[in-house]
């Protein structure tokens, strides 16, 4: 697949591999501790143009196709944690639907500044009590005049706590999805609250709320499209982030690889390296070979996405299979460190910890098996 990497590719590669060295892996242990990485970081990524890429030009952005946002996922996973790659990454599910759906004007004032670090996006679309069934959200909008009335509660949102900019799922009209739409909401609007910073299992240095809308006063200015819009929106959004997510999954996954195999050469038992008992390396060659197919399945499918091709049953087969062989291959990761593998100031243990939302993230593994059922005529 190296066909679809050019020089751009690669100098963007190593220059990201150059970022993550310099500017996080000193300091990733202190932020997964204090469970938060500094909001100055985005400026530094913005400076160096990580920000920018899959964004038009004239807000900020710079040509690029999609096998450069997956340069973008591979280096961030790089630093071994899923919570700088979600963090610094929000502005990838939270600006798509108003690149799509939004107003020159709109683009101006939202996506411009985020591409610039000087402000954070993310998108609120799960609720308490709704999660995979998008049309099924509560949380309303009201028009008043110029102004929607929005009440209602958003849950797991990521950089939900310091998000200035929240790309909003909302209900306008009826029942399903027909009255959903999306709502740009300030966090300076009045009757918006951070009602909780939510502690996690993992991506620890990413910050996650669940936010509360209390009467909250938005601009009717901040409706994305039409309304009733947003349902499609939220669909067109989840096939660039599945493939996000498996993109993390497999990358992850070579990381923890490359540190079992650091480790079983460096580790002595019974008078020999690790290395050299074959069930040691039977491990790892099998490890190896589910990452590779993973990682060329997912380039496969990005081709046809950047053909134009529709893939949603071969997005949500590679996802749910790159997250598998995440699982997979952190799980012997860890068996491989034996003790220190249970240690936190392991990188494979927290690739452990990580690997575990992928499977729900972006769309959970049973509704991937769900679309693909449906559009492969199973059932």
């Amino acid at each position: 697949m190296e066909e679809n990497f050019t020089e751009s590719h690669r100098l963007l590669r190593q220059m990201l591999r150059n970022f993550v060295q310099r500017e996080i892996m000193p300091h990733i242990n202190e932020w997964e501790e204090a469970e938060l990485f500094p909001r100055e970081l985005y400026k530094k990524a913005a400076e160096c143009g990580l920000l920018s890429i899959g964004f038009e030009e004239k807000y900020g952005g710079v040509e690029s196709d999609i096998f450069h946002t997956i340069v973008v996922g591979e280096e961030l996973s790089r630093s071994g944690s899923g919570g700088i790659v979600a963090g610094l990454g929000s502005l990838g599910i939270g600006l798509p639907p108003i690149q799509h759906l939004g107003t020159h004007e709109q683009k101006q004032r939202f996506i411009s500044p985020v591409l610039a670090g000087d402000k954070i996006a993310a998108l609120a679309i799960t609720e308490p009590n709704t999660g995979s069934d998008v049309a099924s959200i509560e949380t309303r909008a009201v028009r008043d005049g110029d102004y929607y009335i929005v009440n209602g509660s958003k849950m797991f949102i990521t950089s939900g706590t310091r998000a200035d900019i929240i790309t909003t799922a909302v209900r306008t009209g009826g029942p399903g999805h027909a009255g959903v739409s999306m709502l740009v909401i300030e966090s300076d609007s009045p009757g918006f609250h951070v009602s909780k910073k939510l502690k996690k299992m993992g991506w620890r240095c990413s910050d996650t709320a669940e936010l509360s809308f209390q009467d909250c006063r938005v601009p009717v200015a901040n409706l994305l499209g039409n309304e009733g819009d947003g349902f499609l929106a939220i669909m067109q959004n989840f096939e660039q982030e599945r493939l996000s997510l498996a993109v993390m999954a497999y990358s992850s996954a070579l990381l923890a690889w490359e540190e079992s195999l650091n480790y079983a050469k460096q580790r002595v038992v019974f008078g020999k390296p690790l290395i050299t008992k074959q069930v040691i390396r039977h491990k790892l060659a099998q490890m190896l070979t589910k990452v590779e197919i993973a990682r060329d399945y997912v380039y496969s499918v990005a081709a046809r996405m950047k053909a134009g091709q529709k893939c949603i049953r071969e997005i949500s087969m590679a996802k749910n299979f790159a997250v598998e062989v995440c699982d997979y291959v952190a799980n012997e990761a860890v068996q491989i460190h034996g003790g220190m593998g249970y240690m936190r100031e392991c990188v494979v243990e927290r690739i452990y910890r990580d690997s575990r939302i992928l499977g729900i993230g972006g769309g959970t593994n049973e509704i991937m098996n769900e679309i693909i059922c449906k559009t492969s005529g199973i059932g």
